[in-house]
Order: C-alpha cells, then structure tokens, then sequence
C-alpha cells in the first residue's frame, strides 16, 4: 500500500546564488503531526514564484522516495533528507510512469487529484548544488508530480495513499513530461492529453501549441514567421532615402547582386551591421514599414539623441551605400481571421502595424480595423498621410490619432485628439471585445495598453505586443531588484570568439570567465529570457542571427534551426549575433 512518508513546508526566503538573489521556497523540511491541505497550498507552506509553483492546480508537490533513491547512487551522495527536492508530500510508491494526470487519491482526511508534472525549474538543482539536475529529471523520467486539492483536510506522515479515481486518457506522469519536453512527440497523445479535464490551464496551453504548430508546419517543423529566408548576413544596397519627418527617416534597400528579395512577412524586422557607423560596426534591429512581399525592403528608422547607428542611417547614408543584412525575422505578425483588428502604436512604433496596414488594404479586408496612434504632435508624426490613404481604402476603418504636446488637428476624416494615448483614453474608445490587437511602442505605453485591452474584455492570447530594444528578461524567483542598461562587461576583456547582443546594441569578445552566453548576457546587463539554465526548457531559445555555438551539457531537445539555448552553449569561430 503507497503511503505518505512525510509532509514538509517551508516559507519563501531570499537566497543569494551566482550574484543574484533568488526569491524561492524550494527549502522544505519535515513537520511533525497533521497539517491541513487547503485548496491552494498546505498550512505553513509557500512559494516564491507562483508564476511557475503553487495555486490551486499546483497546490502540492509529489515525490518518490525511489527516486530519492536513484538520485543518491547517480550523484554518489548520502545526505538527502525529506523535502530536498522541493517537494511537500514524500510518499512511497506511486511511480511517475503508473500514476496518471487526472488520478485521484485519499491521503488522511483530504482528496487530491493529479494534475501535472512538476515544471522544470533551475531552483531545485540551486536546492540540491547539482545545476544540472533539472534536466536529468526530464531524460530520467522522474519528475514527481502535483496536486490539486479535491476535499481539504489533514495529512500527516504515515497516512496510507488510497486511488479512488483513475483519470481519463491514461496517459502518466512520465508520458505527460516527455510531449512537453522531449523531442519526437507523439501527435496522438498531445490530442488525447487535452482531452484529460485535470490537466493544469498552462499545460493545456502548451499543448495547443505544440498541436497547433504540428498541424500547421508538418510535425513541428518551424512556421513561416520562423524560418529565415538566408542564413547570416548578405548585403543589401540603399536605393533611396526619404526624410519622413523631422526624425524619421525612410530607407529602402535591394539586393546588392541585383537578384529578387525573398517576401517579408508584415510585422517581420531586420536586422543590419552598420559599416561605416562605428567600430566596432554596430548592429541593429528595425521593423520593416513596407508592404509584405516589397521589394526593395523598407525600414523607418527614428534619430535618437546619441545614437551610433540611426544617427549615421538619418544624417550620414546615401544611396548606393552597403549594409550587411540578416534574413526578416518576428512573429509579432498579422495572423488570419475575419474577427476586427486594433493596430495600436506610439511614436516609430508605427512601423510594424503599418506593414499590416499595407497587408490588409491590399487584401481590400472585410475585416473591422481600428487605427490608434500617439505622437508628439502632426510634425512629428511620420508616415501619416501614407497610412490615412490606405485606411481609406477599407471599407470598415476607424481611425484615431492622440497628439500629446499640441491642440487636436484633424487630418481628413480621422479624428484627431488632444492628450497622450492612454490606458483610459484607449478604454475610451469602446473597442470591441472580440478584437485581435497588435501594440507596438515604448514598455511602459504597452503596459498601459494592455490594461486597458484587458479590461475592455480582450483575451491575453489575442493581445500581441512586439517592443523595440531588448526583450524583457524571464528570469523567474529572481527579486525585483533595478536593472541597468545593457553595456559590455566589465573587467578584462575576452579572446573568444564577438558576442554580439543585436537588440541590445553590444558587441563584446567572449570570455573564458563566463561559462556560457547566457553568463555574458548577464554580465553585460542585457535581459535574458532563461527558466531552467540547463537546456530543457523552451524560453531560454534565443535567434541566432549568425555564427555558431557547442554545447555543455547537450540539450535534451535541439532547438529549431536558427535558435539556438543561451543557458548552455558557448560560441565557436570568430563571431556570433544573437537576436538579444
């Protein structure tokens, strides 16, 4: 008969690790008498990341006391106590290949239902000292699992573990963890695990994903916004310049061989090294503002206060220049339906949505399409007249333009507004709730908007953002301590191989000190997108617009072509650009 060897708690505290301080409430340990399981966590129990542990369908933690076992002969280690692995039920039997998402157990006077394996996380190798443990977990296939709280009551070591329901679908803990994290999914069980009620709201969702991604591209081969249409760099010719406003400055760009260029898609960016602009040549990312399928590719590109590179692009280029050119790139892109569409933006933000503009108007769109704007004032509000006449082309356009610094001015028959375009000034407008929106623009003005597009009835899954720079970093458990600006490290410099941070504009020698990319991203301040720092997980995936990478350890599932996992891998040759 399974049974509960011991229920441990422990509150989140701040732990330093690598430089950083971590927010976590991996530490648990034993407590002695009943404890009552309530519907989002155990008394005396907490998590630092709710995020990713703990509510309602992540109340408590499972693991094995076999696999305590299997982990003290591969590490060679006899110290593990109750709850090292983070857990708060430490049970004996109930193996993660038999128990399956959707099984229910009576453990005391409470019930519980399985609803997930638990998510690979970096903080219980920080707990065990063995970094690469979150992985093993996965290629091990032990994970341990959750729990959601059917029937509250008090548990206590030595309780006996009763099954009173076996799930639907039968699909076990072991197989649930391998369709998330492991190569060569079986398509057939990711349809029937959504089929399994129990499973977890953020589980369901990946699994959609990975479904959708499947049906779409052929087995999970990389979509269309994904696939690069040439590797590396190939140079492109400016073949003209137009001034768009007193900052602003258009500039398009043709293949440098004369050949065709392969069709962007709307909302897709560039990405060019700069000769001429600095040294070393800066790199920078703009969004394409030309019709999807132009040729010759278009970028608008903003003049800001000591910028290296769009200094030199809206003051110092010309036509006939060079620029070196990686393939367009994004997913930040207009995708299909009959349903209205918001194209929201502030400032040079315009650029992206513009392109969908110019998608939708010369489709001729049935589609309900929402312009919304904000800009300084009409002198510094470029490519205005380009995107009124193409919204005049639709039969179902609104337009709305916020001048933050002057008195409204109508331009046609748009309406013009005076103030900032705000989260109340948005909310104003009464847009439709079943809309698609795409927002573009400065962080804090996304913020706002999605507020405002969330309380206005829009679902998450159809707010889509794309932010100019770099991306915001996903670092989870870490304390919200401020962050400065990306810069190169410091201290003495490398001899490796040039890293080079596109989106964050630094380009640095890599150094034999940091163990891998993601190391030097953070040495460098650049924001990093990382979950598990071993290779496991899908949001340490960062593009790699050039170059080359080894790994250490392997991944246990490679990432897409021109992807490659910054929490594992160093760089070989002589350089490599990263989409950071």
């Amino acid at each position: 008969m399974p049974s509960l060897l011991s229920v441990n708690v422990g509150m989140p505290k701040n732990v330093p690790w690598e430089g950083r301080t971590v927010h976590t409430g991996v530490w648990k340990y034993p407590v002695e008498g009943p404890v009552m399981a309530r519907r989002t966590n155990l008394d005396g129990d907490g998590q630092g990341d709710r995020a990713g542990h703990g509510g309602e369908q992540r109340a408590v933690m499972v693991y094995q006391i076999d696999s305590y076992r299997h982990w003290q002969q591969h590490f060679g280690r006899d110290d593990f106590e109750h709850g090292q692995f983070g857990e708060n039920f430490t049970i004996d039997g109930l193996p993660d290949d038999e128990v399956c998402v959707g099984d229910r157990y009576r453990i005391g006077e409470a019930e519980f239902e399985v609803t997930q394996p638990r998510v690979t996380c970096y903080r219980v190798g920080m707990r065990l000292g063995e970094p690469e443990l979150p992985a093993l977990l996965v290629s091990h296939h032990r994970p341990g699992f959750y729990l959601r709280v059917i029937q509250e009551g008090h548990v206590q070591a030595g309780d006996e573990i009763v099954r009173t329901r076996t799930g639907p679908g039968a699909l076990s803990v072991t197989e649930i963890d391998a369709l998330l994290y492991l190569p060569d999914r079986d398509i057939e069980k990711l349809r029937l695990a959504l089929d399994i009620p129990a499973l977890s709201p953020g589980w369901q969702g990946s699994f959609r994903d990975l479904l959708k991604e499947a049906e779409e591209t052929g087995d999970g081969a990389a979509s269309p916004a994904a696939q690069a249409a040439w590797a590396g760099f190939r140079e492109l010719r400016v073949a003209e310049v137009v001034h768009e406003s007193e900052a602003v400055s258009s500039i398009s760009l043709k293949a440098a061989d004369g050949s065709r260029l392969p069709p962007a898609l709307a909302g897709q960016y560039l990405t060019l090294r700069i000769p001429g602009a600095g040294e070393p040549e800066p790199v920078r990312s703009y969004s394409l503002s030309s019709a999807p399928g132009s040729d010759p590719y278009r970028i608008s590109v903003k003049h800001e206060p000591h910028g290296v590179a769009s200094g030199y692009l809206t003051t110092r280029l010309r036509p006939g220049a060079v620029l070196d050119a990686a393939a367009p790139r994004g997913d930040f892109v207009l995708q299909e339906g009959d349903g209205p569409v918001l194209l929201i933006s502030a400032g040079i933000g315009v650029t992206p949505v513009l392109a969908m503009l110019h998608q939708l108007a010369d489709a001729r769109s049935e589609r309900e399409v929402w312009w919304i704007h904000g800009a300084r004032s009409p002198r510094e509000h470029p490519l205005a007249a380009e995107a009124h006449s193409l919204l005049a082309a639709l039969p179902r356009a609104t337009e709305h333009v916020f001048y933050s610094a002057v008195k409204p001015r109508r331009a046609g028959d748009g309406q013009a507004t005076s103030g900032r375009l705000s989260r109340d000034g948005l909310a104003a407008l009464g847009i439709p709730a079943d809309a698609s929106a795409y927002v573009c623009g400065p962080a804090s003005f996304m913020a706002d908007m999605k507020d405002a597009l969330t309380a206005s009835g829009l679902e998450e899954e159809d707010i889509h953002f794309e932010l100019f720079g770099a991306l915001p970093s996903i670092n989870p458990g870490l304390t919200g301590e401020a962050r400065a600006e990306p810069h190169p490290p410091t201290g003495l410099a490398g001899t490796g191989p040039t890293v080079t941070f596109a989106r964050s504009g630094i380009s640095t020698p890599f150094r034999d000190t940091e163990g891998s990319l993601l190391e030097l991203a953070e040495a460098c301040d650049v924001p990093a997108r990382w979950s598990c720092r071993t290779g496991v997980c899908h949001t340490c995936v960062t593009p790699v617009l050039s170059g080359a990478v080894s790994y250490e350890p392997d991944p246990l599932e490679a990432p897409p072509e021109g992807q490659v996992l910054i929490c594992c891998s160093r760089p070989t040759g002589t350089e490599i650009v990263l989409d950071m």
